[in-house]
């Protein structure tokens, strides 16, 4: 399982969350907590907004700890939202073009879980992403192909609902080959604008998705863990739902997947 780090509100560097606190998402890359493997070394990726509508993006292969040039663009880079992520693949290759988030137009997307059986039907679910959307399929994920149906489900105009229906469509593949898990996840995505997380599954295994505001950065944290060892004052996602980050305010609902 992956571990990630999402940021919306003031401006901050990227550090403040990717790479300084002391359970930092850099940190989790060694020794995440809450996950089944501690070890989350198969690549890393982040996505940031600033001037301009898309977002910029950088993702490479080695494992976060070791890449000196991430922790270079963190401590530069200023920006109000970003997505950072790190990559424990569960089958699907090592390289750069199934590193998260991914990227489509002004949209960012990062996934942590899985659709079980994946390798069973991924061609059926290839064929379902529509021709329009199709050469942004630049990997082998069943995350990219998530992301990539949301889209076509209509993601600008009704996040949420979007979801949902991507989300029925991979359950449904993977309850028709038997093998599950059929869902586990937790996202979070992005237009530049808002910040939407989101946590379910189909058994009693979910995984993980944290919250805190901000006074002094007057912004909201949503990671996979808390960022520091001991911190109290993070709210957990109630799994199944999906939080929408927009100022200083929040908004749950339930996901009826």
């Amino acid at each position: 399982m992956c571990r990630w780090a999402a940021y919306v509100g003031a401006p901050i560097f990227l550090e403040e969350i990717v790479t300084r606190p002391g359970h930092s998402l850099i940190a989790q890359s060694q020794h995440a907590t809450e996950c089944k493997t501690a070890t989350n070394g198969d690549g890393f990726g982040l996505a940031w907004y600033c001037d301009r509508p898309e977002p910029g993006s950088y993702r490479d292969i080695y494992p976060a700890w070791s890449d000196p040039n991430l922790r270079s663009i963190c401590q530069q880079v200023r920006s109000g939202m970003f997505l950072a992520h790190v990559r424990a693949s569960t089958g699907s290759a090592i390289s750069r073009n199934n590193c998260h988030p991914f990227v489509h137009e002004n949209w960012s997307f990062m996934h942590n879980g899985q659709f079980g059986g994946f390798e069973h039907f991924r061609k059926q679910a290839d064929m379902a992403i529509p021709d329009a959307l199709y050469s942004a399929r630049k990997g082998a994920t069943d995350s990219e192909v998530l992301f990539l149906l949301a889209l076509a489900e209509g993601l600008a105009t009704d996040p949420t609902g979007a979801l949902v229906r991507a989300v029925r469509r991979l359950t449904k593949m993977s309850e028709d080959t038997g093998e599950g898990p059929h869902l586990r996840m937790s996202v979070a995505f992005s237009d530049g604008k808002k910040l939407w997380a989101a946590r379910a599954s189909s058994d009693h295994i979910t995984p993980s998705v944290y919250y805190r505001w901000s006074d002094s950065r007057q912004g909201w944290a949503v990671v996979s863990e808390p960022l520091e060892a001991g911190e109290g004052d993070w709210t957990e996602l109630p799994a199944g739902h999906i939080a929408c980050f927009e100022g200083d305010q929040i908004t749950l609902t339930a996901l009826n997947v």
